[in-house]
């Protein structure tokens, strides 16, 4: 069960991997096991984000219940996207991994994937530019819930 609950946590927007994986180590999941779940279910839902998200996001903005979350995520999306732009020029593809990978608030694959869309980006790159960041972030979030960050710091 604490295997499944990991891969749901890892979906979630918002919290994803960053979430799940510090969660998978305190329930006492194997890092490299639970690095591969938390892989898996934060980069499930991508493709769904970017052929579908924008589009539904377009049209519940103007709904009663849901508008105000839906535009809030639309705006999420485009300003995402226009940092993105504003900073890389060309190197869209390296700034949208980094963007992704470094784990925080905001900053995971469902926004990256969202932005991207909205950058109108090629699928592939976009998918591969987000599974780099995720692992980027997984790798990250598991340091530090080893302790191994914490360790450095103490060092340096």
């Amino acid at each position: 069960m604490k295997y499944l609950i990991t891969f749901l946590i890892s979906m979630v927007p918002f919290i994803e991997l960053r979430g799940a994986i510090p969660y998978a180590q305190a329930v006492g999941i194997p890092t490299l096991t639970a690095y591969v779940i938390c892989i898996i279910g934060n980069m499930l839902p991508v493709p769904v984000i970017f052929f579908f998200a924008r589009r539904v996001l377009e049209w519940g903005k103007d709904k009663k219940f849901i508008g105000k979350f839906f535009t809030y995520c639309i705006e999420k999306g485009k300003k995402g996207g226009e940092k993105l732009q504003k900073k890389a020029g060309h190197g869209l593809f390296w700034a949208l991994t980094l963007f992704v990978g470094i784990p925080l608030p905001g900053t995971g694959a469902w926004t990256g994937t969202l932005a991207a869309s909205f950058l109108d980006m090629d699928f592939k790159k976009s998918v591969l530019a987000v599974m780099l960041g995720v692992l980027l972030a997984g790798i990250i979030m598991a340091l530090a819930g080893a302790g191994v960050l914490g360790a450095l710091g103490q060092i340096f």
